[in-house]
């Protein structure tokens, strides 16, 4: 791999009408720092890929990307973006991973877009513009209100992740009536899970209700008898939706937890997070439904079509990231007259890209996301 690629715009602009305007004959130098070797480097190419299919709906062959690898080390990632500064690039889209931007405080001049959605901790050059938690609890907070969804409960695990979710629950200034930190241990998990539902005194109230009623005088008590006996509690659950704030098998066992503890997805509302249209979950018919925020899978399904069409194999999730990004900082640059400026990105914009709009206000990136459901085996759009 070339360590330098001009990619020329080819094809009629898309992307607006607004990029067809010259204001200058000067290069537009925009660098991409991803791994391009080693085990990530699949991931990288894929990137590679998507940016190009991007650059080829712009009409302007000043446009130049200048790829890097970063070998997904925070070493390498500082001296391909030092590299980069050498060759007049201010603006880098990159890099993917949160730990390669371990040393990129150094190179203060330089605005560095990441690929990763973690929010916390980054230096104050290095912006994050993965669809972040601060995006998706916004997006679960709009659904709350449009349901009536006044007794929520947010489920977080007891990771370094705690952080994210955290630092999104004071920027958005959603109100929970229960934040509960979990163990992501299976051993441990249910017995917490029984604890926070009240499972045992639950389970105890139906055992009283049923010897109760097996004392009394009632002349219909075997009928309801035989009917509480079908049951695996008794009492109401004080809280009328839960968030998980999960993902994949670990989303799974806090999701089966609930339902051993008779707090199913029939009873009160199941969301979680971006899943990224996670097709195992199709198959766990007994969470169903469960809602989650996310990009626009319309958007998104014709953007693996084109990649697959063009380069006969499917793109990484990211990779559609890198293909926005591409847009959202040519549009700034036009916005600026053409002018690259690291104040670019403190402006307040809007974007309207593929994964959704784009907020961009003082160095920070959110989306406004739209709102799914998985529901007899389908996803189904909410808004």
């Amino acid at each position: 791999m070339k360590t330098f690629i001009k990619f020329v715009i080819i094809s009629t602009l898309s992307l607006g009408t607004f990029f067809q305007n010259s204001f200058s004959n000067e290069k537009i130098k925009i660098g991409l720092i991803v791994p391009l070797s080693g085990i990530h480097s699949q991931l990288g190419n894929s990137i590679i890929k998507s940016v190009r299919l991007a650059v080829n709906k712009i009409n302007d062959d000043r446009f130049e990307i200048i790829p890097k690898d970063t070998k997904s080390n925070p070493i390498n990632t500082l001296r391909s973006s030092k590299e980069l500064y050498e060759q007049g690039v201010r603006i880098v889209i990159g890099p993917v991973f949160n730990e390669s931007s371990k040393y990129l405080d150094e190179l203060k001049d330089m605005t560095f877009i990441s690929l990763t959605n973690k929010i916390y901790g980054n230096h104050p050059n290095v912006i994050s513009a993965g669809v972040n938690a601060i995006s998706q609890i916004n997006t679960i907070n709009k659904f709350k209100k449009i349901n009536n969804l006044e007794r929520s409960i947010i489920l977080v695990p007891n990771t370094d992740y705690k952080n994210e979710i955290n630092l999104a629950i004071d920027k958005s200034n959603i109100k929970f009536k229960e934040k509960f930190y979990y163990d992501t241990d299976p051993t441990l998990l249910t017995a917490q899970i029984e604890k926070l539902t009240r499972y045992p005194q639950r389970k105890q109230n139906l055992e009283d209700e049923i010897t109760r009623l097996e004392k009394s005088l009632d002349q219909k008590k075997e009928k309801k008898i035989e009917k509480l006996k079908k049951k695996d509690t008794l009492g109401g659950i004080n809280f009328d939706s839960v968030i998980i704030a999960d993902f994949d098998e670990s989303l799974k066992s806090v999701a089966t937890s609930l339902l051993y503890t008779d707090v199913s997805s029939k009873r009160i509302s199941y969301l979680t997070l971006n899943q990224w249209f996670n097709k195992s979950l199709l198959k766990e018919t007994s969470l169903q439904p469960i809602y989650f925020p996310s990009i626009n899978k319309e958007n998104y399904d014709i953007f693996v079509k084109d990649y697959n069409e063009l380069y006969n194999s499917k793109p990484d999730q990211i990779s559609f990231l890198s293909y926005d990004l591409v847009g959202l900082v040519y549009y700034l640059i036009y916005k600026n007259n053409f002018k690259i400026s690291k104040n670019i990105f403190y402006k307040e914009n809007k974007f309207k890209g593929k994964i959704g709009i784009f907020e961009i206000n003082k160095n920070i990136i959110t989306h406004q996301l739209n709102f799914y459901s998985i529901e007899n085996e389908q996803f189904k759009k909410i808004f």
